[in-house]
């Protein structure tokens, strides 16, 4: 029964982790036509680093050398790709030379992102509503 339980929190770190994607996605997509003014930096790209949370005992038996126990979220790291360039000298934020800096988000990579965050956090649901069907029935067989 303990090991339903892990795969519920397994579950749990993945949904976490698939939340705080959608989140960043979701901030550089609102941030995809930000202008920068002349002298600074216009918005970077910004993206989520995850890891597998690991059981880093060795054991001496074939079937466990390494246990996975869920993901973590290990920083947000920022694109440091260029930004792009528009000609647009009417802008208030053009530079001397009428060139306006904007963020390096490309919008339809962010929604192809957010479209595998969402299937993601769809997998871990799944994940955890088989796992309350499998001890729902575990206990209704021990009350049997």
């Amino acid at each position: 029964m303990s090991s339903l339980f892990k795969s519920l929190e397994i579950s749990a770190t993945g949904l976490s982790a698939e939340r705080l994607r959608m989140n960043v996605i979701a901030n550089n997509i609102a941030n995809a036509n930000t202008v920068s003014p002349a002298n600074s930096e216009p918005f970077k790209r910004k993206a989520v680093i995850l890891e597998p949370i690991s059981d880093n005992k060795f054991s001496l038996t074939l079937q466990e050398n390494l246990k996975i126990q869920g993901v973590k979220v290990v920083g947000i790291v920022e694109d440091n790709s260029q930004p792009t360039v528009k000609y647009d000298p009417s802008n208030p934020m053009a530079d001397e030379n009428g060139f306006v800096k904007m963020s390096n988000v490309n919008v339809l990579n962010e929604m192809v992102d957010m479209i595998s965050a969402s299937r993601a956090y769809e997998a871990n649901v799944t994940a955890i509503d088989a796992t309350k069907s499998m001890i729902k029935k575990t206990i209704n067989l021990a009350n049997v």
